[in-house]
């Protein structure tokens, strides 16, 4: 009985850990913020540079300047780096009025790498502010000035709230996943900036004071180099900050590509996590940083459907276990948490995401979880390890 306890209790442990972890989150997160009155006033213009990564996107590179022009002025200026083209983005770009680097390096493919070029081509005018901004990405209203001004008046990174367009009328998996992306990068950043947290860097939509993006690591192929880069930030005591009243927009793929994307973010995110949450760990304990701990308790929260299935899948075992002897205070204790997240993702949707997910699709989320299981045992077999740009349907 004591080792079936223990076995029970060794499965049940970590997968608790996580659950607890997304409880917290997401319960601080369920009530949106209000607009605090610092964020509505104009400062003081800066000097502000917005840093676009563009690879092949010359179908849909023209409405995203489009929509950027009317910000645009002497002290805004848009660079775009055309990456590895082999379309004609770097032309389109500068017919509508953009800056434009190019770079051709197929031995070093990724957006860090294009970051870091395109820091390159600022250096001899520096600005004060650089804004990172996707090549699908659209800002709402005036996010642009509250991003820049946050960043340099806090000197540190700051994340805007990246989400996808809601798609009342999208296939059920997009429906979803979006809310599930509406859970990561909206609800939870909104708890743990209550708890005082490092914000998540999202890879768009997202401001740096220049004196830290000038010496920041961005040469990178990582899958994932925005998490990378907040690991690191928040290591170097820059701290990123969530500013949720500033609204990144992308338009979500369509089902098959919206799959391929996720299996590069998920499987990304998994291998930053692996190398880093137990070094994160270690460093917080030692230092005694909250912020730091919560970081790296934050990576130990695998991807949503993920997170369920494996908690599902223990509590199955943990039942066995006590059939067979155990204690019965592991299950009732992953019952309890189970059932507390649950809830609380239903408060999310209800208060947050009903543009995102309409209610007849909530039934759907099993076959959710089981359409997203080729992503995971792709991770067993061949995890993702090079970055490839997504469909976009245009």
């Amino acid at each position: 009985m004591i080792a079936l306890s223990a076995l029970s209790w060794m499965l049940v442990a970590p997968v608790g850990a996580a659950l607890w972890v997304l409880l917290v989150e997401v319960t601080l997160g369920v009530v949106p913020s209000r607009r605090r009155p610092d964020e509505n006033k104009q400062g003081a213009r800066l000097r502000t540079a917005i840093l676009m990564p563009a690879h092949n996107e010359a179908r849909g590179i023209p409405a995203i300047i489009s929509a950027l022009a009317p910000a645009l002025n002497d002290d805004m200026r848009l660079l775009v780096v055309a990456d590895n083209c082999s379309d004609d983005t770097a032309a389109v770009a500068r017919g509508l009025g953009a800056d434009v680097v190019e770079r051709q390096d197929t031995d070093r493919r990724g957006k860090g790498y294009a970051l870091a070029y395109g820091r390159d081509a600022l250096a001899g005018d520096p600005p004060e502010c650089v804004i990172v901004l996707d090549a699908d990405c659209e800002v709402e209203d005036d996010a642009l000035t509250q991003l820049a001004q946050a960043a340099v008046e806090y000197g540190v990174p700051v994340q805007s709230c990246y989400l996808m367009r809601p798609q009342p009328d999208g296939a059920a998996m997009v429906q979803i996943s979006n809310f599930a992306f509406l859970v990561k990068n909206l609800v939870r950043q909104r708890g743990a900036a209550r708890l005082g947290a490092p914000a998540v860097l999202g890879g768009t939509g997202m401001a740096f004071p220049w004196t830290i993006f000038s010496t920041a690591p961005l040469a990178s192929g990582d899958l994932v180099e925005d998490l990378a880069l907040g690991i690191e930030m928040t290591r170097k005591g820059h701290t990123p900050r969530f500013l949720e009243h500033a609204r990144t927009w992308s338009r979500a793929a369509s089902g098959e590509d919206t799959l391929e994307q996720r299996t590069r973010w998920e499987h990304g995110f998994i291998d930053t996590a692996r190398r880093t949450a137990i070094p994160l760990l270690g460093e917080a304990v030692r230092t005694g940083s909250p912020r730091r701990l919560w970081l790296a308790l934050n990576l130990c929260v695998p991807p949503l459907a993920l997170l369920m299935m494996v908690a599902v899948g223990v509590w199955g075992v943990a039942a066995i276990l006590w059939l067979l002897g155990a204690s019965e205070i592991p299950l009732i204790t992953l019952s309890l948490l189970l059932g507390a997240s649950g809830l609380a993702l239903v408060a999310a949707w209800a208060v947050n995401g009903r543009q995102m997910l309409r209610g007849a699709m909530l039934l759907r989320i099993p076959l959710y979880i089981a359409w997203k299981l080729p992503v995971y045992l792709k991770l067993v077999r061949a995890p993702e390890t090079q970055w490839k740009r997504t469909g976009r349907g245009d």
